[in-house]
């Protein structure tokens, strides 16, 4: 039977068995399907099977992709995933239900004008740089508690965290890190785990999980 599933089925399966080992509900995990840069055609195979939280990189792209999208299915929730540009701010309040990508003070000036701008109240994760990587984006650990300050003040509602752990080393420090820090700063949400490391991240408290490659194989570009 497990040869016969779906991709979506088995992640979905792996998600609850990860949770009933980490004593949670797996209710409590929410699937994230990553699917930028694949096409509608891919897409709505999952939307028919009932996956309704989808994440995209690129404004522009999402924009083109989602519109028909999302006429033929209404409740499709869409999180933005990639860094945004500040001058993009608008375009994304508009076009996404979750920014998952808040990282530095320009930007929540940004979203907050946006979001008064639009009339939409659009909930955003603070994306952490857990490996303080220089070519990453995130905010820095030690600049957390003054961007969320600021985020706060600006009356951006927060969902919590997110972070992209470094590549090739174990991640289960640095998810570890990340629900100290959500903890710590009174965050409910946790945006960790993708396609390779979900199950570590749910053991470790996620909250969403971004899955791409499992669901989609490669990437088209």
């Amino acid at each position: 039977m497990e040869s016969a599933a779906t991709p979506l089925e088995q992640i979905r399966q792996r998600i609850a068995q990860a949770a009933k080992i980490a004593g949670r509900r797996s209710a409590d995990v929410a699937l994230v399907a990553i699917s930028k840069t694949h096409p509608a055609e891919a897409i709505r195979p999952l939307i028919a099977q009932g996956q309704r939280i989808f994440g995209e990189n690129r404004v522009q792209e999402a924009a083109a992709k989602w519109a028909a999208l999302r006429e033929e299915c209404p409740d499709i929730a869409l999180h933005l995933v990639g860094q945004l540009q500040s001058n993009k701010a608008d375009e994304a309040v508009r076009l996404f239900d979750s920014i998952q990508s808040l990282d530095r003070a320009s930007l929540v000036t940004a979203l907050a004008r946006a979001m008064d701008r639009t009339g939409r109240q659009v909930e955003c994760f603070v994306q952490v740089n857990i490996g303080a990587e220089p070519q990453k984006g995130g905010c820095a650990i030690a600049e957390l508690p003054q961007l969320l300050d600021a985020a706060r003040g600006a009356g951006i509602p927060l969902a919590g965290l997110m972070c992209v752990p470094p590549l090739d080393i174990e991640p289960a420090p640095f998810f570890a890190l990340l629900d100290k820090l959500a903890a710590d700063h009174g965050m409910a949400g946790r945006s960790m785990g993708m396609s390779n490391d979900f199950e570590t991240a749910i053991m470790l408290g996620a909250t969403h999980v971004r899955i791409g490659s499992a669901l989609f194989g490669q990437r088209a570009g």
